[in-house]
């Protein structure tokens, strides 16, 4: 495979940006805010520089995301959105971070008449000129924001976006808990970050049984994003509905004893590493979602939890296998990452929220979880 080779240096503005905001802090960063730089400061992040990388295995990109392996994963969600719609009494129809655009263009595609408008709300204005070349041929419907609306209704879809907001690293080393954050090493340009940590009195929402040193995270910046949806959907007189599909776990499998490195992974030309402190702004950096904190932040804003299974169980649910049957036998092996175990069936979850009164949806006929959150 002959790609071009990616950039080698961190970039020497994030490098002078972080420093400044490292001086200013008294020479500390807890690392949520490390990583809010890392990934989004305007033109320099790695969301904000680029656009390019999410793609499949043989591009130039970084990582693959469900709708980049083909239409399935949106052909499949469109059914489950379209029934939102219905029962909202809406045509309107939310996405957080579009990506490359491709689950909007498969949403769109297939929903046709259902929906009139498509609202994305997306912060890279990189990300926002691709989706807006991938979108071309629904350009009258759709429309970008990079703030809030003062109100919002109608259905909203998040493919793999709480992953990527900030998290706070907690240490407990030797019985004691700390906040890992970091500081500048040296003049070496390569590595010009180390870890560093204080005590705190943050903890895990659960007590981790156990002596032993144990590194994990906590979300307040995706409990707070939650938050915001509840908020903005209860000024609306019209009911409202939250598509949330992501990798995570609840908290009693996030927290468990055995999870002792903790989630925070980075991605870079399809290989992983768990070093957020190399090549910064070069790479993604992600956490695993914690389900159950999102769910309580959503019940405590004044949302019903409408249901919670595994995105196997969702996408069987919403009428996947017909499609599998008919696919090409490469077409459907590429499909099949969506339910297979090993591949996303498992891992990733789906999480849906509602604004009114508590209602089944579709995808949770079958094994819905919502008691394990």
């Amino acid at each position: 495979m002959n790609v071009p080779p990616f950039p080698a240096t961190i970039p020497p503005a994030l490098h002078q940006l972080m420093a400044r905001a490292m001086a200013q802090a008294g020479g500390w960063l807890g690392f949520d805010r490390f990583m809010a730089m890392a990934l989004y400061a305007p033109g320099l992040g790695y969301y904000s520089r680029q656009d390019h990388f999410i793609g499949s295995d043989t591009e130039r990109s970084d990582f693959v995301t469900a709708p980049t392996l083909g239409p399935w994963l949106g052909q499949t969600l469109a059914h489950a959105v379209r029934q939102a719609l219905n029962h909202t009494g809406t045509d309107a129809l939310w996405e957080f971070g579009a990506g490359n655009g491709a689950l909007a263009l498969q949403l769109l595609d297939h929903l046709g008449d259902a929906v009139q408008r498509y609202t994305i709300i997306e912060l890279s204005g990189a990300l926002r000129q691709r989706q807006q070349i991938t979108l071309t041929a629904h350009a009258p419907k759709v429309q970008w924001l990079s703030e809030w609306p003062e109100a919002l209704d109608g259905v909203v879809v998040g493919n793999e976006v709480i992953d990527a907001m900030p998290v706070r690293l907690l240490q407990r080393r030797q019985g004691l808990w700390h906040e890992r954050g970091v500081v500048a090493a040296g003049a070496d340009p390569a590595q010009p970050w180390q870890w560093q940590d204080r005590p705190t009195d943050l903890r895990p929402p659960l007590a981790i049984e156990g002596e032993h040193d144990y590194l994990t995270e906590v979300h307040p910046q995706a409990e707070a994003f939650v938050r915001s949806l509840a908020e903005r959907m209860q000024r609306s007189p019209r009911q409202g509905v939250v598509i949330l599909l992501d990798y995570g776990f609840p908290e009693s499998e996030y927290y468990h004893p055995q999870r002792h490195m903790g989630t925070v992974m980075c991605h870079r030309a399809h290989r992983a590493d768990s070093d957020p402190l190399a090549d910064v702004g070069l790479k993604d950096i992600t956490a695993h979602v914690n389900f159950t904190g999102l769910a309580l932040a959503a019940q405590d804003a004044g949302l019903q939890v409408l249901g919670y299974t595994s995105q196997a169980h969702y996408l069987l649910n919403c009428g996947i296998l017909p499609l599998l049957q008919s696919l090409p036998n490469a077409q459907r092996q590429l499909a099949l990452r969506l339910v297979q175990e090993h591949e996303m069936g498992e891992l990733y979850k789906v999480l849906v929220l509602g604004h009114g009164p508590a209602w089944m949806p579709m995808g949770f006929e079958r094994g819905d979880r919502t008691h394990a959150l």
